[in-house]
């Protein structure tokens, strides 16, 4: 049988998720990890609009959260002009563009991050957010990967607004809303099973989804069942 080339297979995990009902930050956990997988690139994020603001809502890795932390403080980089401009921006090394966002530069530089890119997260009539790419390596970014990365965020960003148009605007803020708070609990499981099992932050992450996927549960549950009813995985 053959290898299904890997954006058909990342489409076809998004058609299962929309199948069986999902939840908000699972799929842009997905859409991460997926588009990681189909670019081969180090790192993914997803930042949303919060009346106007751009806020910093999953992280595959530190890789990224660390980038993504000084990003939301600024508002200034890769996924903040993408959001503006409804236009991907890229940057393939970041050490020859010494006046770009300098900050941030400085930030990605730290985290051993030389080229990112910015993918606009729209609805069709107007950009809800962004996808931030990230790779430790030079990267050209071909008109190709762009189109891959759009389509994979054009994907999410339809769970993100799947309610009439009537309501969007209220369920959009409800599903930011409910990330954000989501991403709160994650992060504290995070640190909780990293300090009992002296492992990396990254790797009880890998065992919360792990967990998650094994038993058909959200990310969120089983954060929330570390956090407060002392789960360790």
């Amino acid at each position: 049988m053959a290898t299904a080339d890997p954006l058909t297979a990342a489409l076809s995990a998004f058609a299962r998720t929309l199948a069986r009902g999902y939840e908000i930050t699972d799929v842009l956990y997905d859409l991460a990890e997926q588009v990681v997988q189909v670019l081969g690139l180090v790192s993914a994020s997803v930042s949303l609009a919060q009346d106007g603001t751009m806020r910093h809502v999953v992280s595959l890795n530190d890789v990224a959260s660390e980038i993504e932390v000084v990003q939301e403080r600024l508002q200034q980089g890769p996924c903040v002009d993408a959001f503006r401009t409804e236009e991907p921006v890229t940057v393939s090394d970041l050490r020859g563009e010494p006046e770009r966002w300098p900050e941030l530069r400085i930030a990605a530089l730290e985290a051993g991050v030389v080229a990112l890119a910015g993918i606009p997260c729209h609805d069709g009539h107007q950009a809800l957010g962004a996808l931030n790419l990230y790779d430790t390596a030079v990267h050209r970014w071909s008109a190709a990967e762009l189109e891959r990365a759009q389509v994979l965020a054009d994907m999410a960003t339809g769970y993100l607004v799947n309610a009439s148009r009537l309501q969007q605007a209220r369920r959009v803020n409800e599903q930011l809303q409910r990330a954000l708070d989501n991403r709160v609990v994650i992060e504290q499981a995070k640190g909780i099973l990293a300090a009992h099992d002296g492992i990396s932050v990254d790797r009880a992450f890998d065992r919360l989804r792990a967990y998650a996927r094994s038993h058909r549960a959200t990310i969120r549950a089983v954060a929330d069942a570390v956090v407060n009813l002392g789960l360790r995985l």
